[in-house]
This record gives structure tokens, C-alpha cells and sequence, in this order.
């Protein structure tokens, strides 16, 4: 285990919607350290999202973020000889870093020509509380709910 924790680095806000989520989520698109490649795929979709909706990119982009990040998940505790899955609160920085992480997978499961184009329709699907990763929520919360009757081992 660590000794201390190691402190958050202070993320920059990104160039076009000064947000330091969308920021992030650049971070999160990045491949083999091409960080130009990131920001003009994330650039793209938000595009093609003003473009299919007329409405901000940045709050169907914070609208999915909330709608796919759990509020429950669970961690594995051991007791005695067994190991109980225990279900626990999700912390914020984890909630969207999940959110995030399922949000990007989904995209890029997805069959459609660029990156760009099935990350706009991952990003309003999740906005529309549809999809792979709301569907990816709604497991996480199946799961916590299951073995509910674990929470007394909680951490």
C-alpha cells in the first residue's frame, strides 16, 4: 500500500468551451500521445451534436456525464475466509471518471465511419438516457442493489 496519497494535478480548462471536463474527456479520447488528433475528434462530435440538435454541445455533453455516472457500485471485501462483494457510494472524481471511461468505450464499439461521428451519437444517446454506457450504469446499480445485503461489511 502507499504511504501518502498522491495530491490531484490541477487540470486546465480546454481552448474552445473553457471546461475543465471537456478538457478531460480529450484526455480520455487520447491515443499513442496525439493530443491534436483527440481534441479535433471531440471538437467534431460536439459539432455534429449542436448540428443534429441545436442545443449547446457542452450541456447534452454534461447531461450525459450525469446521466451515466453510478451512484453505487461494489467493492470486494474479505471476511474470514469469503470475499463479499459490498456495495459502496461512488465518490464524484470516480463518477465522471467512469462516466468518461464509459462514454469513450461505447463510442468506440460502435459501428460507423469516424470516431467523431459515433461519439456525437454515444454523447446524445447518453443525454437521452439511452445507450451502451447508460446500459453499462444500469448494471453497475443492478449489481449494488443484488448484494445489498452485504452493506454492513462496508469499508
Amino acid at each position: 500500500m502507499r504511504r501518502t496519497k498522491p495530491e490531484n494535478r490541477v487540470v486546465l480548462p480546454d481552448v474552445r468551451y473553457n471546461n475543465v471536463y471537456i478538457s478531460t474527456f480529450i484526455h480520455r479520447i487520447l491515443r499513442s500521445g496525439k493530443k491534436s488528433t483527440a481534441t479535433t475528434v471531440v471538437y467534431e462530435a460536439f459539432d455534429m451534436v449542436q448540428e443534429k440538435t441545436g442545443r449547446n454541445p457542452v450541456e447534452i455533453f454534461e447531461q450525459a456525464l450525469k446521466n451515466v455516472g453510478p451512484a453505487m457500485e461494489v467493492r470486494p471485501r474479505r471476511v474470514g475466509g469469503a470475499t463479499y462483494q459490498v456495495p459502496i457510494e461512488v465518490p464524484a472524481g470516480r463518477r465522471v471518471a467512469l462516466a468518461m471511461r464509459w462514454i469513450t468505450d461505447a463510442a468506440r464499439a460502435r459501428t460507423g465511419k469516424s470516431l467523431a461521428e459515433k461519439l456525437s451519437a454515444e454523447l446524445m444517446d447518453a443525454a437521452n438516457n439511452t445507450g451502451t454506457s447508460v446500459r453499462k450504469r444500469e448494471e453497475t446499480h443492478k449489481m449494488a442493489e443484488a448484494n445489498r445485503a452485504f452493506s454492513h461489511y462496508r469499508v
